[in-house]
C-alpha cells in the first residue's frame, strides 16, 4: 500500500526543515513508546473511542501503554502531527508490536476474529 505523500522535490527547500521538524517531539515520544511497549493506545480526553479501545483491551487482559494528548478543546495541533505521521485520521491510534492496527473498531474486530491474540503470541 502506497499512500500519496508529496514528494520532497515538490517542496521548496526553504520550508523542508519546518515540515520535517513540525511537532517532532510528540512524534518521537509516541515512536519511543511504540518501540518499548507491546501495545500502545494513543488517545485524547473526552473522546469515547479511546475509552472503548482500552475497555476492550482490559476485558481481553491485554496490557497496554496509554498516552493521552489533550481534548477536543486543546492540543489539536500537536495531535495533528501524529495524524500526519501515521496517515490515520482519528483517535485512538492503536499499535501492536510496532504496527498501527487502527482504532477501537479495529481492535474489536481483531479481538473477535482472534487475530490480535495471534499478533501478541
Amino acid at each position: 500500500m502506497a499512500r500519496p505523500i508529496l514528494d520532497e522535490a515538490h517542496i521548496h527547500p526553504a520550508i523542508r526543515e519546518k515540515i520535517s521538524t513540525h511537532q517532532l517531539d510528540i512524534v518521537r515520544e509516541v515512536q519511543a513508546a511504540v518501540d518499548s511497549n507491546t501495545v500502545v493506545v494513543v488517545g485524547m480526553a473526552q473522546n469515547p473511542m479511546p475509552k472503548k479501545a482500552r475497555k476492550l483491551l482490559d476485558a481481553a487482559s491485554v496490557k497496554y501503554h496509554y498516552m493521552e494528548y489533550g481534548s477536543y478543546f486543546n492540543t489539536w495541533r500537536r495531535r495533528n502531527a501524529l495524524k500526519l505521521w501515521t496517515g490515520w485520521p482519528t483517535f485512538p491510534m492503536v499499535f501492536v508490536k510496532g504496527t498501527l492496527i487502527g482504532g477501537a473498531e479495529d481492535v474489536e474486530r481483531l479481538l473477535v476474529n482472534g487475530e490480535l491474540k495471534k499478533m501478541l503470541g
